[in-house]
């Protein structure tokens, strides 16, 4: 087995491994404080997060992809410059923090949000300055102590949160919790690489270089954010907060399967596709499709159980307060299917440096989101607005698989395949449930 691919699949397990203990701390939390909180100060929260990821997401240049993707990433004066860019971007996201707090809770008519926005923002200014070792060990795929170390931030956010929750049942103990992890992460960070650290640098050809790919990056990720968080922008004002903390509940469990599809492709398929870039494109989308085959069977046949049985999951994990997350779950998991295939692949995209195809793919999401959920919720209430929240993948799929066939490493075929497995699987579990008496799962839709 040569070096590299050794790497990648040890990268592999180890994404897994963390990304399977991560979701069991993250269920596990979110069992224990939606019993010790209400689901209002969940959408609260969400609101908050939604705001300081979209200005994370509108100035983001590409730091940490440069460094992975970029020859020059490991030399000090590149890796510097880039991390004196991210220092002074993260004061300036905290400054907007502090400019934005008090219209934000104008407009939705929610006073908490002027401290909560501010307090919750410091993250910026602390995250801001992370070691570039962490992108230097995602570069040479060391996933391992990456793992460690995002389980271990984990945990103790997770501690925190529910100590302060049973003293003080406030949106407090959600945003404390999300300080103290940030903390964590960029002390350790400094830990990652013996001997290695970070100094205020500007070298001229370094932040040419940095903003060259950035420009689409920041394209991309602008878009991304819009389409990602379009939905609970405009549902955090069709919804109350309640309903809003519910559709984030069954949000989260309907992402999971996407969710370790981009896991897997950022911190390994993209440093893997990045070493391998001047391979000719035909052998480099065979291995592609070969190793990316056991993946989506994996994949697919989780898929299958989500959407089957994910309302059983939120009788079973959740109170009466959280039902309506059963007819949401099912809906939403089918609808998140396009955008797991392009998980998958999509990576191999941004290490070729084409990023504007992923670009393009969110504003056509962004839009469909917008415009569905408006016209759905208009015609069917929040069973259109969910509906229209699941559809749009289609058009970010559509756009990311012309862009994989232009750059001679479409996979359509296998995409039809597993497409086509899925359903199967759908209906013989679906007769399954008929045939044992158990309702469909879209039983309760509101």
């Amino acid at each position: 087995m040569s070096n590299l691919k050794k790497r990648a699949v040890q990268g592999l397990v180890w994404t897994l491994v963390g990304y399977g203990g991560g979701q069991v701390l993250r269920l596990g939390g979110n069992l224990i404080l939606t019993r010790l909180l209400f689901p209002e100060f969940f959408g609260l929260m969400a609101l908050v997060n939604i705001f300081i990821m979209g200005l994370a997401l509108f100035s983001d240049v590409g730091i940490g992809v440069s460094i992975i993707q970029n020859k020059r990433g490991e030399e000090p004066d590149f890796a510097n410059t880039a991390w004196t860019i991210q220092v002074i971007r993260g004061f300036g996201l905290w400054l907007v923090c502090l400019l934005m707090a008090a219209p934000m809770a104008q407009f939705y008519n929610e006073p908490q949000l002027q401290w909560l926005i501010p307090v919750v923002g410091l993250t910026t200014v602390i995250g801001g300055f992370n070691s570039t070792a962490f992108y230097l060990m995602e570069r040479n795929l060391a996933v391992r102590q990456l793992t460690l170390m995002e389980l271990v931030t984990q945990i103790i956010q997770l501690v925190v949160m529910v100590i302060w929750a049973y003293f003080d049942a406030s949106v407090w103990s959600l945003a404390v919790g999300s300080l103290v992890s940030t903390a964590i992460k960029t002390i350790w960070s400094f830990y990652l690489i013996p001997g290695y650290s970070n100094r205020f640098t500007w070298e001229k050809s370094a932040a040419r270089e940095l903003f060259s790919i950035g420009r689409w990056i920041f394209v991309s990720t602008a878009f991304t954010f819009l389409a990602e968080q379009a939905d609970r922008l405009l549902l955090g004002k069709l919804f109350s907060l309640e309903l809003l903390g519910v559709y984030g509940i069954a949000l989260m469990l309907s992402d999971v399967p996407r969710s370790i599809a981009i896991s897997l492709g950022g911190k390994v398929i993209f440093p893997a596709v990045s070493m391998l870039i001047d391979l000719p494109r035909y052998e480099l989308r065979s291995k592609l499709l070969r190793n990316r085959k056991p993946l989506l069977l994996g994949l697919t046949a989780m898929m299958m159980l989500l959407i089957s049985f994910g309302d059983y999951l939120i009788y079973l994990l959740y109170d009466e307060r959280y039902e309506d997350a059963a007819w949401m779950l099912p809906i939403l998991a089918l609808g998140i299917w396009p955008r797991l295939l392009c998980s998958t692949v999509e990576a191999s995209l941004t290490a070729l440096g084409k990023v504007h195809y992923t670009a393009i793919g969110n504003f056509t999401r962004m839009a469909f989101t917008i415009v569905g959920i408006l016209v759905g919720f208009a015609w069917l209430g929040n069973l259109g607005a969910v509906l229209a929240v699941a559809l749009n993948d289609l058009f970010y799929y559509a756009v990311v698989t012309y862009g994989l066939h232009r750059e001679k490493i479409g996979c359509l075929t296998q995409d039809i395949q597993a497409t086509g497995l899925l359903f199967a699987g759908l209906v013989f579990l679906a007769l399954g449930r008929v045939l044992f008496g158990l309702s469909l799962p879209l039983q309760g839709v509101a």
